[in-house]
């Protein structure tokens, strides 16, 4: 029955298009052709064709219905499932956090002359380092952006930097990306008000094409990744530039492109905060924001929030000790 009801999909969606007014239109322009080439008013009982409508509109809008419903469940259990899985990792980074606290090991005589020693020598070396300090700092600081940007390089040689809203601004069109979405928008220049009729936009889960009819595509090719087709949409603004909303299905996610043949852009420059994290529940926002982060510390050889923190801890519990002497101490 569902290849039953999708067979003229394409023939009517064409139809759809066409009709500006959206649904009133179209199912005013349905009722006038039954009204003008069948005798479906008058060739039988007079109720008989309200009834069948009745009966056909009952019987789709109770699927349409169930649908809905069905869809709605789906989306709180993966929503809940969600929430549970960040719980769990939370609670797993709590426990290692705890576990990774400071432990302090008593060292014999030997071992701790040893280790005073070594502490003298490294203190030595840093008050040398400490002196030439306030000269490098500048140099120091440009010398980290060259390595930072080498490492770039290496990886990402020829990657465009992001816009201002973590896409890209390419000849033909634009688009930028939250985590959950992709909105393109791609112009034409003419000098008419282009409508549904004069463009081709066809969405799938893997390819998207967009163009206008007659003309070579702007857009056409395979998709970066997967997109849910029902959720999706496209629409013309100011009879001029065809405008494209994509739904990711992987919404932990950011994209370097939207089709396979067009340029990337470095997702390591990409800003979170200038996306839509506020869509996203606490938790979540928590994980992507951490992961960002510690992404961008590692490209710059810095030290992760996970490294920092233990690193902030061992400096509190000193502080707070100052009567015990950590200079016997071994820390690990």
């Amino acid at each position: 029955m569902g290849e039953d009801e999708e067979k003229y999909d394409s023939m009517l969606l064409v139809m759809a298009q066409q009709h500006e007014g959206g649904v009133q239109e179209l199912v005013n322009t349905f009722f006038s052709f039954l009204r003008r080439k069948t005798d479906f008013f008058t060739g039988g009982d007079q109720h008989a064709p309200e009834k069948l409508i009745k009966d056909a509109f009952a019987h789709h809008n109770a699927l349409a219905q169930k649908a809905h419903k069905e869809k709605q469940l789906k989306q709180e259990r993966a929503k809940k499932e969600k929430a549970e899985r960040a719980a769990k990792l939370a609670e797993e980074e709590r426990k290692k956090r705890t576990d990774d606290g400071p432990r302090i090991q008593e060292l014999t005589d030997e071992e701790a002359e040893k280790l005073q020693s070594e502490l003298d020598k490294k203190e030595e070396e840093e008050r040398s380092v400490a002196a030439n300090t306030e000269k490098s700092s500048d140099k120091e600081e440009k010398e980290k952006g060259s390595d930072s940007e080498g490492e770039e390089d290496e990886k990402d040689k020829g990657k465009l930097k992001p816009n201002a809203e973590n896409g890209a601004d390419l000849p033909n069109y634009r688009w930028t990306q939250t985590l959950s979405e992709v909105d393109l928008a791609v112009p034409f220049d003419v000098k008419f008000r282009i409508k549904g009729r004069d463009v081709v936009v066809d969405i799938q889960r893997r390819s998207i094409k967009v163009g206008l009819k007659g003309h070579p595509p702007v857009i056409d090719g395979q998709l970066y990744n997967e997109v849910k087709v029902e959720e999706s949409s496209w629409l013309i603004d100011d009879g001029k530039v065809v405008t494209v909303h994509l739904e990711k299905i992987n919404k932990m996610e950011w994209w370097s492109r939207i089709v396979t043949t067009d340029p990337e852009i470095n997702t390591k420059k990409v800003c979170p905060e200038n996306s839509k994290l506020s869509d996203l529940d606490g938790e979540t926002r928590g994980m992507v924001e951490k992961m960002m982060y510690d992404q961008r510390q590692k490209s710059m050889g810095l030290p992760t929030s996970e490294e920092q923190k233990k690193q902030d801890i061992l400096k509190k519990f000193m502080a707070q000790h100052p009567e015990m002497d950590f200079s016997k101490a071994k820390f690990s």
